[in-house]
């Protein structure tokens, strides 16, 4: 890429490293407060916490809406396209969702409802947690037993539980729920870092010539690749908004963090802790 470059020589590792570090503890922190307050590190949304989704065409206003819905704990409304709403409502008990749908009905007959209770929410909550644990635990196998050396293989390990935390720290503050789609959003990026962090570590260690060439040269191909994804991602993001599609737009804004997140932990981080590494094993 003609007019910019990328020089491992610029700072030291520390230099590199003690940025990112620092947002790790902050975004770790916010995950934490989370987790006190609603027993999830990233918010849940409806699929985890339970609740039910309404979906209706109706040419009434949103002040309209929230007063017919007034007895349920109605979560939020949102407007789509030829005076479509989509409404979210908190959990219900049996005789409540019974006493709801009856009450939807009488007004909205054509309306879709969607509803899953808190024991079956809380089902998929585990699921979703045991499929996070069991990718990042293969994840970790696999780093390891190809390289087969403790320090970079940590380094990869490290920069792709910063891409999740950082990103699940990220959704929390902007309101991103988690979801069955935006958990598959954040696996995803666990593959993805992992396959930009190894492009790393494999150019630098296993290609011969200077120090600087190979962090340059990985940098290169790395970069080209995280660009062409972001630009893919836009457009999803792009087309879900248009098309109001909620969860696409989700798990769209959450790939498209992560991306971000990546390319700050993997030029930064690991390319910081393999200097470190490089410089140390050369100077013994």
């Amino acid at each position: 890429m003609p007019g910019f470059t990328y020089s491992i020589t610029r700072f030291p590792p520390w230099q590199m490293i003690i940025g990112p570090v620092a947002i790790l503890i902050i975004s770790c922190g916010i995950l934490a407060a989370t987790l006190l307050t609603t027993g999830m590190p990233v918010t849940p949304g409806i699929d985890f916490a339970g609740g039910t989704a309404v979906t209706l065409f109706s040419s009434d206003s949103e002040q309209q809406l929230r007063g017919y819905f007034s007895d349920y704990p109605l979560l939020s409304i949102e407007e789509g396209i030829n005076h479509g709403w989509y409404l979210k409502f908190g959990p219900l008990s049996d005789a409540q969702f019974r006493d709801f749908t009856t009450h939807i009905e009488a007004r909205y007959p054509d309306s879709k409802v969607d509803h899953i209770g808190e024991t079956f929410g809380s089902t998929l909550q585990q699921q979703a947690v045991y499929a996070l644990i069991f990718s990042f635990a293969g994840m970790t196998a696999v780093v390891f037993i190809a390289f087969r050396t403790l320090v970079p293989a940590a380094a990869v390990i490290l920069s792709a539980f910063a891409d999740i935390a950082m990103t699940a720290a990220v959704m929390n503050i902007v309101g991103i729920p988690l979801s069955l789609g935006t958990t598959a959003a954040l696996l995803m990026l666990i593959g993805y870092s992992v396959d930009s962090d190894i492009l790393l570590t494999t150019r630098v260690l296993k290609r011969k010539g200077k120090i600087e060439e190979r962090f340059s040269g990985a940098f290169h191909t790395g970069f080209i690749m995280t660009t062409t994804t972001l630009a893919a991602v836009a457009a999803m993001w792009v087309v879900s908004l248009v098309g109001q599609i909620e969860i696409i737009t989700h798990i769209s804004s959450v790939l498209f963090i992560g991306l971000f997140v990546d390319i700050f932990n993997t030029w930064l981080t690991n390319a910081g802790i393999l200097k470190w590494y490089v410089d140390r094993k050369g100077s013994k």
